[in-house]
């Protein structure tokens, strides 16, 4: 078995989050939970339906992101895969929310960084075995750069 991957770079000011779900109604209760989480947020879902007709299942409410979103779902193409785009809004702001969608199983990864999805492939189909999220660790902070950090995330609101 061969370990494949698909690089995944977000365009500008927009948030990707790659789960795993296991029920068709996925695309509509994930829809449903992003526009009760944030006003304004702007979204694109694919899901990779794994048995029956095994189509990519999309919708959104940014004709953009769909497409991206579909697209990225169709080349992984693995059973059960779910790829939100999200933009005018954090993961922060939906993530405990989407966890509490009856359908989403795992959650791989949330994040604006570059992503590289790590998958397997067998004669039945693909699977995710795992993502690598941004870059490898450069240094480790030191007193200036705690201090930037807590700066950071009172700047952008999220500690006072």
């Amino acid at each position: 078995m061969e370990i494949n991957k698909i690089k995944i770079e977000p365009s500008k000011d927009t948030q990707i989050i790659v789960a795993q779900s296991h029920f068709i109604k996925t695309v509509e209760d994930v829809y449903e939970c992003l526009m009760n989480c944030v006003p304004n947020i702007k979204f694109g879902i694919a899901f990779c339906e794994a048995s029956e007709q095994c189509l990519v299942r999309y919708d959104g409410n940014d004709e953009e992101l769909k497409k991206e979103a579909t697209r990225y779902a169709f080349s992984l193409s693995a059973g059960h895969s779910l790829i939100i785009l999200i933009k005018n809004a954090f993961p922060i702001n939906v993530l405990s929310m989407l966890r509490s969608v009856p359908e989403i199983v795992n959650i791989y990864c949330a994040t604006a960084n570059p992503i590289e999805i790590l998958y397997i492939e067998t004669d039945q189909g693909r699977a995710i075995i795992g993502i690598v999220d941004g870059y490898k660790s450069k240094g480790i902070e030191d007193e200036d750069n705690i201090i930037e950090r807590k700066n950071f995330l009172r700047k952008i609101g999220y500690k006072n």
